[in-house]
């Protein structure tokens, strides 16, 4: 009776003939194809010349809407909208931010401004963080204050100066405050939306591998929480960047000459050019920070598998 399946009586054969002679080495081009399939699978390495092409596609629009913005500076300008003494060209400010920037006591104040933007933000994580992390753990505490942070949040802070002011008097102490509770808000919420979000079956896997108490926070809630905590960090940094900025406006400590108290003697003294020299210092700042956050935000969504490769 023949054997319905060849492969069959192939291998039955095979018991008593002798094995087949070994196979014919492969050649350098399948060789080649075989390593092309194996990069393929690894994801291949970047060129070194895409690097260049990289930077340029990031930074052209950044550059093309400095450059409209400068024009239409310009234009503003040139229609002799305000006397020149009262709104400067754009050559006249640059020239002065250069002559300001190679100044030493520029930077003084550069690094007063930036040392209070650090302490009051640092201080405003922490805060917020520790709310966030009870309110989000919590119901009936999350049903006394969750409506209270967001009202916080949403408060202009130039309202708690003089406050600030009647409890602190002019000091460091008045503006940390309004740094403070301007950003603490935002990163309590920030924290709360990504505990809220985290799926519901990483919370039952959790609890399978034995996650309790703080252990399933450091391990599984507080890591699925970070892009939304990333987010409400951001946010933060913008209101205790603001709070600083009305607050070194508005509450001159002595002997503190800071970016606001600079920017504000320059108002005083008619000095249109200096006053917005430091404007621009204000915002470069704003945009170096806000870099730093964005790539903190693309690693972590790139770890998690959130962005192309």
């Amino acid at each position: 009776m023949p054997i319905k399946y060849p492969s069959a009586r192939a291998g039955l054969e095979g018991v008593t003939q002798d094995a087949p002679p070994p196979a014919a080495p492969v050649s350098d081009a399948a060789a080649d194809r075989v390593t092309g399939l194996d990069a393929l699978e690894l994801g291949g390495r970047d060129e070194k010349g895409a690097l260049g092409r990289r930077i340029w596609r990031s930074a052209w629009p950044k550059l093309l809407a400095i450059a409209i913005v400068v024009l239409a500076w310009q234009i503003v300008v040139w229609a002799q909208w305000k006397p020149e003494y009262v709104l400067p060209g754009p050559a006249v400010v640059f020239d002065e931010l250069r002559s300001v920037i190679t100044t030493a006591e520029f930077w003084e104040g550069v690094r007063i401004t930036m040392i209070r933007a650090v302490t009051g933000f640092g201080l405003a994580v922490l805060i917020g963080t520790v709310i966030g992390a009870a309110v989000s753990r919590f119901a009936p505490l999350r049903a006394a204050i969750g409506s209270l942070i967001t009202g916080l949040q949403t408060m202009p802070s130039i309202m708690w100066f003089p406050l600030a002011i009647l409890l602190f008097q002019i000091s460091e102490s008045a503006i940390m405050f309004v740094v403070v509770i301007g950003a603490a808000p935002s990163v309590a919420n920030g924290l709360i939306s990504g505990i809220d979000y985290v799926p519901r079956t990483w919370l039952r896997v959790g609890q399978v591998l034995g996650m309790n108490g703080l252990s399933r926070y450091r391990y599984l809630i507080l890591p699925a929480s970070l892009p939304s905590f990333i987010s409400g960090l951001k946010q933060g940094w913008a209101f205790s960047w603001r709070s600083l900025m009305a607050g070194e406006l508005l509450v001159i400590v002595p002997g503190a000459l800071s970016i606001g108290v600079r920017m504000q003697q320059a108002r005083d003294l008619n000095e249109a050019a200096l006053v917005i020299s430091f404007i621009i210092v204000v915002l470069v700042i704003g945009i170096l920070i806000d870099v730093l956050f964005n790539a903190a935000d693309n690693a972590l969504r790139k770890r998690w598998g959130l962005t192309g490769s």
